[in-house]
């Protein structure tokens, strides 16, 4: 068995990262085997979603500490391996967000800084219950500040600074009051619902999803009016596309769409 492993079922994926002994944390190794299957899933036209869990009894406990702790030894203390460290995750968390498909985050036990981070990043989030969440670095006095990134573009900004601040843990229940979840499950059922889900999301005409997930997170960060713009020539392009044609013409006249993807 491999740091990663991909199960497909039909139309979705399944990444599961097995280094369940260090918590699944995104070392060296473990950001590489991610980066090579994101990379391959983008070319891959059959899978129209993803799931990504983790095995043993944490999701993700962020970075490899003891990984970085060897990383200082270097002449500049470790400073160049830890930038290309932190690009390297930044990359990754990136090709999720740019992946055609949609990704759902399958959480359990513990998902802490940049393990919090990889939940935030993917589209979707599905956490049982008894998870705990946090960006705890600075009880180390390291700064989250990477996976703020991504946190406070998931839940209002003050409830994330105070998490980065604090280090606190917020449970599965108050994660998915603040946004950084969808749904909370007992654990007996996470499965469950995220494969559920992601056969929801696969059922869907790919190439709609695959535009409106890229015209999803291009239209946050502009104004009103670009954003309005912008998402119109989406939706005009989208319209010009012979399966979204078929797809009305099913919808007016009660039948089931016979796409051709």
């Amino acid at each position: 068995m491999g740091i990663l492993e991909r199960n497909d079922a039909d139309a979705v994926a399944r990444l599961t990262m097995n280094a369940p002994d260090r918590l699944n944390a995104l070392s060296d190794e473990m950001l590489a085997a991610l980066q090579t299957e994101l990379d391959t899933l983008r070319e891959d036209s059959s899978i129209r979603a993803v799931i990504l869990s983790g095995k043993g009894k944490a999701f993700c406990a962020g970075h490899d500490l003891k990984q970085m702790t060897a990383g200082r030894q270097s002449e500049d203390g470790g400073k160049a391996y830890f930038q290309d460290l932190f690009n390297r995750c930044a990359k990754m968390m990136l090709s999720i967000q740019s992946l055609p498909q949609p990704v759902i985050a399958q959480v359990h036990g513990i998902a802490t800084a940049a393990g919090c981070q990889l939940v935030a990043t993917c589209d979707l989030a599905v956490a049982a219950e008894g998870t705990r969440f946090g960006v705890n670095g600075v009880n180390i006095g390291l700064f989250c500040s990477t996976p703020m990134v991504a946190l406070s573009r998931n839940i209002p900004r003050k409830h994330a600074f105070e998490m980065l601040t604090t280090g606190d843990f917020i449970p599965a229940s108050r994660a998915a009051e603040l946004g950084l979840v969808n749904r909370v499950v007992p654990e007996m059922l996470l499965e469950h619902e995220a494969v559920s889900l992601a056969e929801q999301l696969a059922s869907k005409l790919g190439s709609a999803v695959k535009v409106g997930k890229q015209a999803f997170y291009r239209q946050l960060d502009m104004p009103l009016d670009q954003a309005y713009s912008y998402t119109g020539e989406v939706m005009a392009q989208n319209m010009m596309h012979r399966d979204t044609e078929e797809g009305i013409s099913a919808f007016i006249g009660k039948r089931d769409p016979n796409w051709s993807q």
